[in-house]
């Protein structure tokens, strides 16, 4: 038998929310592991993100996508899931990265990687991605290196893998030390088609960017010290 018909590679979940950086962390995970990929419909103001997740999945030939959906209620307060909070938009750089802001949904990260460490245990992979990033971010208590580690000691201690199986669940966080335009170059270099993702916290119909909130303003900062067009922009206009 030849080389090409050596051993399968092994299995990994990836959270993919459908924007830049799961996508980006989607490739990469690709290069080692067969990746399932795991979106969630929490009661998201918008599903052009959803949309997006799943162009990205059949584009990048992952092994399977599972889309979880659950009440918003659960996750009410946040401005990306109650009517009556407003996005926050136009904030300068310096405005970022400071305060808890309200688009931050409670607990999010922490349900989502439960969900993720209860599928990769079944499946029998060892290895989660999350492309949780502590440079270019918006204040997030879940995106710190802090949480990621306490979870990967709590994934090893509360699943039988863990602790009747010995075997080692890892967190991965291949973004977390990296600006927004290493990670958009990063992405470009393992050909990530960034046309296909959704960014924005309230995109239009089509998931054209609005261009003013947080998570726009980071993506199109990163993409202007590329001194390169953001491909979604183009393509939704």
């Amino acid at each position: 038998m030849g080389e090409e018909q050596g051993a399968a590679k092994k299995r990994a979940v990836v959270l993919l929310s459908g924007g830049l950086d799961s996508t980006t962390t989607l490739a990469i995970a690709a290069r080692d592991y067969d990746v399932f990929a795991l979106t969630f419909d929490y009661g998201q103001k918008h599903t052009a993100e959803i949309e997006a997740a799943r162009n990205v999945a059949k584009a990048q030939g992952v092994a399977q996508h599972f889309i979880a959906c659950f009440d918003s209620s659960l996750l009410a307060g946040s401005a990306l899931t109650s009517p009556e909070v407003e996005i926050p938009k136009d904030r300068l750089p310096s405005e970022v990265g400071g305060e808890i802001p309200v688009t931050y949904v409670p607990a999010r990260n922490t349900i989502f990687l439960s969900f993720a460490l209860a599928w990769a245990e079944g499946l029998g992979a060892n290895d989660i991605f999350i492309g949780v990033n502590a440079i270019d971010y918006s204040g997030y208590p879940d995106c710190r290196p802090e949480f990621i580690e306490a979870f990967e000691r709590m994934a090893n201690l509360a699943t039988k893998a863990g602790v009747e199986d010995k075997r080692r669940l890892a967190i991965h966080t291949p973004l977390i030390e990296l600006t927004k335009s290493q990670i958009i170059e990063r992405g470009l270099e393992m050909g990530v088609d960034y046309g296909l993702t959704v960014t924005c916290y309230g995109p239009g119909k089509k998931g054209e960017p609005c261009g003013r909130c947080d998570a726009c303003r980071l993506r199109a900062q990163g993409f202007r010290e590329l001194g390169l067009e953001d491909p979604a922009t183009r393509t939704r206009r």
